[in-house]
Parts: structure tokens; sequence; C-alpha cells
């Protein structure tokens, strides 16, 4: 993982021979999140918070910027698994109001879930463009943390959760 060091307060997180230090409200989440064999990139507990300031320079981001109050990210690269990451956390749990989140697009506070193409020539701006797709977002509420971290320990104690009919009447179906 990709350490920066940022806004929230971070504390060392190491799982084999993975460490870095993380926002201390997603380290238990990270750890869970390695343990499962899954890499990530990198984290952020609540995107407004780290993101503050960036009206005074870039207007334009304020109403991003609210948007975000109360969100918390993790970044996947594009080799690891953001697919697993999901399919763990999908099967660790009941397919409840958090599934629906995580799954449709359309369901009140559903989650981000985004490929980010980023040219390398961002970092290196005498380099011709050269773009590829190296990082997988996932955005989520702060309030999907405790189930999250929860799901995710099930999987590690090899306990699934057997498929089952959902209630996607948020999402009008």
């Amino acid at each position: 993982m990709t350490s920066y060091e940022g806004t929230h307060p971070t504390v060392p997180v190491r799982v084999g021979n993975l460490h870095a230090r993380i926002d201390e409200r997603l380290a238990p989440t990270v750890q869970a999140i390695w343990e499962c064999g899954i890499d990530t990139f990198t984290c952020c507990q609540d995107l407004a918070e780290s993101n503050a300031d960036w009206p005074e320079k870039l207007p334009h981001m304020a109403e991003w910027l609210e948007s975000r109050r109360g969100w918390m990210l993790i970044d996947f690269p594009v080799d690891s698994g953001l697919l697993a990451f999901l399919s763990v956390v999908a099967n660790a749990g009941p397919r409840d109001a958090f599934y629906v989140r995580m799954t449709h697009w359309a369901a009140p506070d559903a989650w981000d879930v985004k490929i980010k193409p980023m040219d390398a020539a961002m970092f290196r701006e005498d380099q011709p463009s050269d773009f590829g797709l190296r990082l997988l977002q996932v955005s989520f509420p702060a309030y999907d943390l405790p189930e999250l971290t929860r799901r995710l320990r099930e999987h590690i104690a090899g306990r699934n959760v057997p498929p089952a009919p959902v209630d996607w009447s948020t999402v009008g179906r």
C-alpha cells in the first residue's frame, strides 16, 4: 500500500510483507482486506475532511466536497482485487440493504465504484501522454464501515452466507 501523510491520524498496519500507516478508522478494515490476500493502494476515512481546502483554490469543487462529507474511500491497484474484494464482502453477509448499496448504483447511498485511467505524464511532464488503467476506487458511506469490516472478518473465518432473495424495492425492481 502506498502511504501518504494526510489530514487524518494514522496507525501502523502490517500483514505479512504489506505495511503502511493507515487512517485510524480504516486501519482494521485495510488489515482485514490484506488478510484476505487483497492489496490496496490508498485510503481515506473522510473525503470532505481531506479535501476541505479545495474550494478556496477550486470553487467548482465545493459541491463535490459537500457530497463526499462522511464518505470513505479505498483504492486498489488494477492488477489486485477490487472484484475479489466486492465478492468477499457480498458473500460474507446477507443480501440486505448494505448489499443493495454496494451492488446497485441507484440505491440510496449507493457505493461509488470507479476505474480511474491515469496519464503517466501527470507525474513526468517531460514525457508523452501514456494512459493506463492503474486505479480502481470504491467510495462508501462511513456508516457502512462496521458492517464492511464484520463481513471481511467473517470471510477470513470461513463463514459465508448462502445466496438468498434480495429486496430491490429501493431501486425500483
